[in-house]
């Protein structure tokens, strides 16, 4: 018995190490809530919960944050946006202060934006779709072509990618129950001593905004259910693009791209330059000394570029045609 006593003390101070991150965590996650409240509203959408926020009037946008994101992230491009158009901002599942289940794949979440189009009454709205937003944009247009007007993609995931970017390779978890295990635990801790770093690539060769934390809702990660959300999707997420890139060719609402030359997550010759020339009328501008934050980092050329989309979306399809043609 008495050898016995050691791994019992042992056994009672892990539980006790990990009962304390939990604990912490948590309220980490707590605090976070209240430094960023809800914005929008909590919508019910076809049997799920979305945190949405419906401003502005005039032509519609829907805007799709990115991976890890949350509806903040277009904080500076709605407000300049939204005196002449009507703006939607989603959380996407499980980002935010949307709940989600873990599961939800490109076209799930696809699906569920066009649920809220419909609910809404929007009138083929453009699609705004930042990183991994680009990616259910792609979903969008593939699947649900009826509900849209077309795409404007900021620095988007678009195509499979075999190396993961060094900012999110801390997210390939495949065991969903190690992924729920450290989301309330080892997570946080390691991305708040790692934050800097991965900001700076997320950036770079931009700075990191000051404001980031609050003003665009970089703060929002740092949460379990955030990164257990973030993780299945990293996950997932190669899976479920390889069935879309193969269909690209079928894109038929005019699509619009615009990425950083320097992005240090996602590579504009692979996402931009290689997917547009795979859709009919497609085009790509390239931005240099920019890099993945582009929304963040460099608003006004963002809402310059989705004006433009918004006038190629709004054009008749013979004229839509003579503007790419004339841009090329």
């Amino acid at each position: 018995m008495s050898s016995l006593l050691p791994l019992i003390a042992g056994g009672a101070g892990i539980a006790g190490i990990v009962a304390a991150l939990v604990a912490w965590s948590a309220q980490v996650a707590r605090r976070v809530d209240r430094m960023v409240p809800p914005d929008g509203e909590i919508r019910e959408v076809a049997g799920r919960r979305l945190h949405v926020r419906d401003i502005g009037q005039g032509p519609p946008i829907v805007m799709i944050h990115g991976l890890a994101g949350q509806m903040r992230n277009f904080a500076a491009v709605a407000a300049q946006l939204q005196a002449q158009h009507r703006i939607i901002l989603i959380d996407r599942p499980g980002c935010g202060h949307s709940p989600g289940r873990g599961s939800d794949s490109l076209s799930d979440q696809a699906a569920l934006i066009a649920a809220l189009i419909a609910e809404l009454g929007l009138d083929r709205p453009l699609i705004v779709g930042h990183s991994l937003g680009g990616a259910v944009a792609m979903a969008l247009a593939l699947n649900h072509a009826d509900r849209i007007g077309g795409l404007a993609l900021v620095a988007p995931l678009t195509q499979v990618q075999p190396e993961v970017p060094g900012a999110f390779r801390g997210l390939m978890i495949a065991s969903p129950w190690v992924r729920a295990a450290l989301a309330h635990t080892l997570a946080i801790p390691m991305i708040r001593l790692r934050s800097a770093q991965s900001r700076d690539v997320l950036f770079a060769p931009e700075l990191v905004h000051p404001a980031f934390e609050i003003a665009f809702g970089g703060a929002m990660l740092a949460r379990p259910r955030a990164f257990y959300a973030a993780s299945s999707e990293m996950t997932a997420v190669n899976d479920a693009l390889a069935p879309l890139v193969v269909r690209y060719g079928e894109i038929g609402v005019p699509v619009r791209i615009l990425f950083g030359a320097e992005d240090q997550v996602l590579a504009a010759p692979v996402h931009g330059t290689r997917t547009a020339a795979a859709i009919a009328g497609a085009r790509c501008t390239i931005v240099r000394n920019a890099g993945h934050m582009l929304p963040v980092t460099q608003p006004d050329r963002v809402v310059a570029f989705i004006r433009d989309a918004c006038v190629v979306t709004a054009a008749p399809a013979g004229v839509r045609a003579r503007i790419s043609e004339f841009a090329r």
